[in-house]
């Protein structure tokens, strides 16, 4: 589980903890993050093989995250009800996250999904989609599988492949962290890396 600086930190927790309230009634929080990992990267994979890339809207991507964790969470698929920051990092307002993000996914659309474009124009905005699409952060917590899940379909989809696991994690956080203060270069170079044709 992700650390984050949250009002109320003790929404939709366990009374005196800040674990996760949850389906399986875990109230152990190095537990649960194990019992998380493993539910969703089971779900991450029939996701990757099972979803039609199709309708691909913010429906679609809450939808993913309903695919995700809801085995684990009543709110999985639906929008945080609460503001929240990371290591610096204030994300969007949670009374603003329906707009901004149809807004996004208008855009995609209009855009025909990157499908089509060079290359260099492919990654350069596929990396300021990722960006924007953190920056966001829609979900209580999952934001950034759902992330990595809906990049890998829109890439697939788009004509590349993208393997997640060519990056390592902690470079990933290292340059989102400097994406959210400005600089994306570091954000581009991991997409440069992971992005095959």
């Amino acid at each position: 589980m992700a650390v984050y600086k949250i009002e109320g930190c003790s929404w939709n927790c366990y009374p005196g903890t800040t674990v996760l309230i949850n389906k399986l009634d875990i109230r152990d929080q190095a537990e649960l993050d194990s019992a998380e990992k493993q539910i969703t990267l089971l779900r991450g994979i029939q996701a990757e093989q099972e979803t039609e890339f199709a309708n691909v809207n913010f429906e679609f991507y809450k939808r993913l995250h309903g695919t995700l964790f809801g085995d684990l969470y009543d709110w999985a698929g639906k929008l945080r009800t609460i503001n929240i920051s990371k290591k610096g990092t204030v994300f969007c307002k949670h009374t603003e996250l329906e707009q901004l993000g149809r807004l996004k996914f208008e855009r995609l659309k209009e855009m025909d999904y990157f499908c089509g474009l060079p290359e260099k124009r492919f990654k350069d905005e596929l990396t300021e989609l990722y960006h924007d699409l953190n920056m966001l952060h829609p979900f209580r917590e999952g934001n950034g599988r759902t992330l990595r899940l809906f990049i890998t379909l829109l890439v697939r989809n788009a004509g590349y492949d993208a393997d997640f696991s060519a990056c390592d994690s902690d470079m990933l956080s290292i340059a989102t962290i400097k994406a959210a203060q400005g600089d994306i270069s570091m954000l581009r170079e991991v997409f440069e890396a992971i992005i095959q044709k």
